[in-house]
């Protein structure tokens, strides 16, 4: 089943992220807040919905058990909205997408377990095609600005802000999905739904913090009611939240990976909701990683 629940999550944050970049304002510099406020507040309904629909119980103490993984994550995610006001203007955009596969290699280190050719064929497949898909939307980028006569600031092509941000996502994103690998699937710290109230609660504990700094501290201007980009993207975020701790439980090694690709399933959404239109390297990339899918599937079956 790791298989379906990786690739329902790839599909909601592929879904996520196109409207994450919709709901992102370059001109408001607290639009990363605001998202951390929608997702958390998601978060934190979906917690309490889940634990009454399937009595559970939920216990502090799992929160504060699971505190490394949910960090590394929360903050991971926050820079990650914060480059959303760079996206456009980075080159380093590759290296925000392969932290799937840097997970993948620390847990075959520290982990060492069996993987067969066709997994091992298929994780390569996916991470390189998912970088190559971030260096081919860049070669477009630029050649429309070139087009259009845009010039590029030079302090956001190649300075500080746009190279720290998709770098320090992966890092921390990676080590994030590696601590989950080491609770949910290598030493079973931590049981799949205590993970999944741990985080969600966690995150909605951030979201109210962040929420009276927005109102009470900087009296921003912020109506939850009117952020709908930011609350489909926070609904989505969610769902694939719920479908990643099962994944990860599973075999985190390959998940991991195979989550990652969800860049592409954004790019594809966009073709078919936004109409936008894909270069042919476009279509062979996400061709490539399509079948790098089909290869984990055949052989998880």
């Amino acid at each position: 089943m790791w298989f379906f629940f990786a690739l329902l999550t790839a599909l909601a944050w592929g879904g996520a992220d196109l409207f994450y970049k919709k709901g992102s304002d370059s001109k408001d510099k607290y639009s990363h807040l605001k998202i951390v406020v929608m997702v958390g507040l998601v978060m934190g309904i979906h917690a309490t919905g889940y634990m009454l629909y399937e009595g559970l119980i939920f216990r502090p103490s799992d929160m504060l058990k699971y505190l490394p993984v949910s960090s590394l994550y929360i903050l991971s995610m926050t820079i990650g909205y914060i480059g959303l006001r760079y996206l456009e203007l980075s080159i380093a955009s590759p290296v925000q997408n392969s932290s799937g596969a840097i997970t993948a290699v620390l847990v075959f280190i520290f982990f060492p377990q069996p993987v067969d050719t066709l997994h091992i064929i298929g994780i390569i497949i996916i991470s390189l095609g998912v970088i190559g898909i971030a260096v081919v939307e860049k070669q477009i980028e630029n050649a429309t600005l070139r087009l259009n006569n845009t010039e590029i600031d030079k302090k956001y092509q190649l300075g500080f802000m746009a190279i720290v941000f998709p770098i320090a996502y992966a890092l921390i994103d990676g080590a994030g999905t590696f601590a989950d690998a080491i609770y949910l699937d290598e030493l079973k710290l931590i049981t799949e739904d205590a993970a999944l109230l741990a985080y969600e609660y966690t995150f909605f504990i951030c979201a109210v913090i962040t929420y009276i700094y927005l109102k009470v501290i900087k009296k921003e201007t912020f109506s939850i009611f009117k952020e709908r980009d930011k609350a489909c993207a926070a609904i989505l975020e969610t769902i694939g939240q719920f479908f990643y701790v099962f994944a990860m439980s599973s075999y985190a090694i390959i998940a991991a990976p195979m989550i990652a690709s969800y860049s592409i399933f954004s790019i594809i959404l966009s073709r078919i909701f936004l109409k936008e239109k894909l270069s042919p390297k476009q279509y062979i990339v996400i061709t490539v990683v399509m079948l790098g899918i089909v290869l984990l599937g055949i052989a998880d079956a």
